[in-house]
This record gives structure tokens, sequence and C-alpha cells, in this order.
């Protein structure tokens, strides 16, 4: 089993001294709207990789190109983009720590902010994604899909009907979203597509996965901050 410690939009102060992690994780996953050095300190108290996704809140992203010489934008060097060392998934599946994770981040457009994006763009993204991906293990995603984990009164709020489609190609064994504050409630774990659960990871939530199998297990959570 591979020990996963996922997080999103609220910093967990407590976890950058390590209090509240069971164990020590093999992976730390961020469904964005993070500060970057945030998921860099986890992923360094865990010496353990780390794959994000980027929010609504988070800095766009877009390109950036890494080489063999180091990161370039319009051709130009520059400094890495994203958390220290981290592994941006979105609109793309990674392995990593022997875990396949396939990400979609950014939320519906409500404004001219980064990683926003109407229904249509999104069923774009995702088109590309489920032509390149056959399963995966996590579809990681900032927003949640729609009427599953949203607030569908809350344009803001409101999940991405595609996602219900990329979960019933890739079959992944859970969805794990963040961009719904808890504020106080206890998120309700669904199920989507035909067995996939979808968690909402505002805070923290660490579990176990065994790869390639329906394997899971949440060992232990906080919801928000």
């Amino acid at each position: 089993m591979v020990r996963i410690l996922a997080v999103a939009d609220e910093v967990v102060e407590s976890l950058t001294f390590g209090v509240g992690i069971e164990a020590r994780p093999d992976l730390i996953i961020g469904a964005g709207d993070l500060p970057f050095d945030y998921l860099e300190v986890l992923a360094t108290l865990c010496d353990a990789p780390c794959v994000f996704v980027p929010g609504n809140h988070d800095r766009d992203l877009s390109g950036y190109r890494r080489g063999r010489a180091g990161w370039t934008r319009a051709g130009l060097p520059v400094a890495d983009p994203g958390p220290g060392g981290a592994v941006n998934a979105d609109a793309r599946t990674v392995t990593v720590a022997g875990v396949r994770i396939t990400g979609l981040g950014g939320c519906r457009r409500y404004n001219n902010g980064p990683n926003q994006y109407t229904e249509f763009q999104q069923r774009v993204r995702a088109a590309k994604v489920r032509a390149t991906t056959r399963s995966t293990d996590i579809l990681l995603t900032h927003s949640p899909a729609r009427g599953v984990g949203d607030l569908e009164d809350d344009e803001v709020h409101r999940g991405f009907e595609c996602l219900h489609k990329v979960v019933g190609s890739l079959h992944p064994t859970v969805l794990v979203h963040g961009h719904v504050h808890p504020y106080g409630t206890i998120p309700i774990d669904k199920v989507i597509g035909e067995d996939t659960v979808s968690m909402n990871v505002v805070g923290y939530c660490q579990f176990d996965i065994e790869p390639r199998s329906r394997e899971f297990q949440v060992v232990r959570r906080h919801h928000g901050a």
C-alpha cells in the first residue's frame, strides 16, 4: 500500500511540524489553492515526492516548459514556477511513487483570474487527457464534479459536468478535490460513476491505496484548517 497525504485550500500549521501525520507518507498530493512553500515544507518534512494541480487562487503556470537545461517560458530560462521539485499533473497523467495520477486543475470561470475554465474549455482539456490515458488510480482535481460534493447554487463552487465522463473512462479508485470549504461541516465522501470515491480534502486527508487495484482506506483526516 502507498501512504498518501492529500491537502487542499487551507493551511494546517500543525502538519508543518509533523503533528497529525500518521506514519510517514510516501507521497504528498495537493488539490490546489495552497502556498507553494507549504507543499515544499510537507514534501521535505516527509521526504516524499509531491504531485499537485493548480487552483483558482494559484498563479498561472501555463506556458512553462521543463527541459534538460531547466525551466523555460517563451524560450527564456526561468526559475521553477511551482513548488520546488513538485510535479504538476494538470491536464496529464503522471506516475509517482508507483501511483498513476491524472490531474485537472482549476474551477469554473467566474472572472478573469488564472486557472478558470468554462465547462466547454474544461471538457476539451478533459478529452485530451482521456485520449492519452486508459486508466488511473487517482483523479486529482481542484473543483469537484457537478452534483457530487459541489455547491450547485453557487456559480464559483459549482462542479464540472465533464468530470463524470473522465471518471467513467478512467475508472479511478478515488477522485480527490478541494475548492469547497467545509466551514465547520463534515463533507461526506460520495460515489461517482461505478464505484469511485469522491473526497473533499480541504484541510487534509491521509489515506492508503494499492495501485492498480480498488484497495483504498482512509487513515486520518481533518476537515478545514
